[in-house]
C-alpha cells in the first residue's frame, strides 16, 4: 500500500482512493469523481484532515488527481475519455484555485494524451506524459491535423461555456 498523501505536514489517508486499489481506467475515472465531489462540497475522503472550501481546488486536489491517473494498473494505458471527462468536470466544479496551475497542466496533458492515443498516435507512459517537469511539446502532437477531428470536436465541446479556458487545449483545438 502506498504512503498517505501528504500536503504541508498533514497526512490525508483515503484508503478507498489509494492508487494500489485502482485496477482499471474506469476505476480511475470513478476515483476522479470522488475528487470532484470533494471539490464541490469541501468534504469527503480527499479533503479529510485539512481545511477545504467548497468549489475550491487546491494543490492537494491536484496531487490526488495525479496519483489516481498514474496508478500502476493504468500506467501504460492511454488516458480514457471517461478519465478526461472526469478531469473536465473537476475543472468546471472549481471556481477558486490555489494549486499554482498544477491542475491546468495535468488537465491539458491528460486530454492531449487521450486525444493523441484516440487518433492512433503513440503516447508515452502516464508518469512521463503527466509529469509537471516534462513539457507537453516533447511528446504531444505538434499539429492538430494529426488529431482525429471527432476528438477535437469533443474537446471543444467540453471547453464551451467554461469560465476558465486552458490555453494549451485552446491552441490544440484552434489549430
Amino acid at each position: 500500500m502506498s504512503a498517505p498523501l501528504t500536503v504541508s505536514s498533514e497526512p490525508v489517508d483515503a484508503p478507498e482512493l489509494e492508487p494500489a486499489k485502482i485496477s482499471s481506467r474506469n476505476g480511475a475515472a470513478q476515483a476522479l469523481a470522488v475528487v470532484r465531489d470533494g471539490v464541490i462540497t469541501g468534504e469527503g475522503p480527499t479533503t479529510r484532515g485539512r481545511v477545504h472550501f467548497s468549489r475550491a481546488l487546491d494543490a492537494a486536489d491536484a496531487v490526488w488527481c495525479a496519483r489516481i491517473l498514474t496508478a500502476s494498473a493504468v500506467e501504460h494505458q492511454p488516458v480514457s475519455r471517461a478519465e478526461a471527462s472526469a478531469l473536465f468536470e473537476i475543472d468546471h466544479a472549481a471556481t477558486e484555485r490555489s494549486d499554482e496551475g498544477r491542475f491546468d497542466d495535468l488537465l491539458a496533458k491528460a486530454v492531449v494524451h487521450h486525444a493523441a492515443s484516440a487518433s492512433g498516435l503513440p503516447v508515452p507512459a502516464r508518469t512521463v506524459a503527466l509529469s509537471p517537469e516534462i513539457p507537453i511539446a516533447s511528446w504531444g502532437p505538434t499539429q492538430a491535423v494529426s488529431v482525429d477531428a471527432e476528438v477535437l470536436e469533443w474537446i471543444a465541446s467540453q471547453m464551451r461555456g467554461r469560465p476558465r479556458s486552458n490555453r494549451t487545449l485552446m491552441k490544440l483545438v484552434a489549430a
